[in-house]
């Protein structure tokens, strides 16, 4: 469970994401016309915002951009920094591409593993907590309580339409271009999936779309 603050970043999250995307050769010139949805999934110790967004472009494409929100530098991670934020709850935030950050990893091998799903995030409002509605629902194929290897690195990253992550006993592949073919689908042990829910871009009501949004297999 996630809480949501009533609060502001400074830049914005599509500011620093649309600043960031021209550095970016997967995106391919893209501009962000929307935000479409998102999901989180939880750090254990509670300390690491993980969140994924995905954006609709100019020229109708689906980005998704995982992000990582840090209280001080990761050590390591300079060139995955994307800039500094300040949140006016939490104070200044280390904004990561997810790819990058080993807990990422960990979250989402975690996630595909054992079968898990976006974290429920909740709102306070006149003292009292509420559910917020997810834009997007994702599910790993995995089974509850399968092991899950412990992930303390990230060792390269290979980027392009799919990012290629390998992160200690495993590798991570993530649709930055959503819809775009996974390399060696026939050896991946597991996925995640996500179709978007409520009010998508102007059209009322839910994509039955299935979306391929990343898969992991261990490091031969």
């Amino acid at each position: 469970m996630g809480l949501v603050h009533a609060a502001t970043l400074s830049p914005s999250k599509r500011e620093l994401v649309a600043a960031w995307l021209p550095t970016q050769p997967w995106a391919q010139g893209r501009v962000i016309a929307d935000k479409v949805a998102e999901y989180r999934l939880d750090d254990p110790a509670g300390e690491v915002g993980v969140e994924t967004i995905l954006w609709r472009t100019a020229d109708d494409a689906l980005l998704q951009t995982p992000l990582t929100y840090r209280s001080s530098p990761l050590e390591g991670g300079e060139d995955f920094v994307i800039c500094t934020a300040e949140h006016s709850v939490l104070g200044r935030r280390w904004v990561y591409d997810a790819c990058g950050d080993p807990l990422w990893a960990a979250t989402l091998a975690g996630a595909i593993l054992t079968g898990g799903t976006q974290s429920q995030m909740v709102i306070e409002i006149d003292g009292a907590m509420v559910d917020v509605p997810p834009r997007m629902q994702v599910r790993g194929s995995g089974a509850a309580g399968a092991t899950v290897p412990a992930i303390a690195s990230v060792d390269s990253v290979s980027d392009g339409p799919v990012a290629h992550v390998v992160a200690g006993p495993v590798e991570l592949a993530l649709a930055r271009v959503v819809g775009a073919p996974f390399e060696g689908a026939g050896t991946q042990s597991g996925t995640l999936t996500g179709t978007l829910t409520g009010t998508l871009s102007g059209t009322v009501g839910d994509d039955p779309t299935v979306h391929l949004l990343a898969s992991v297999h261990p490091v031969s």
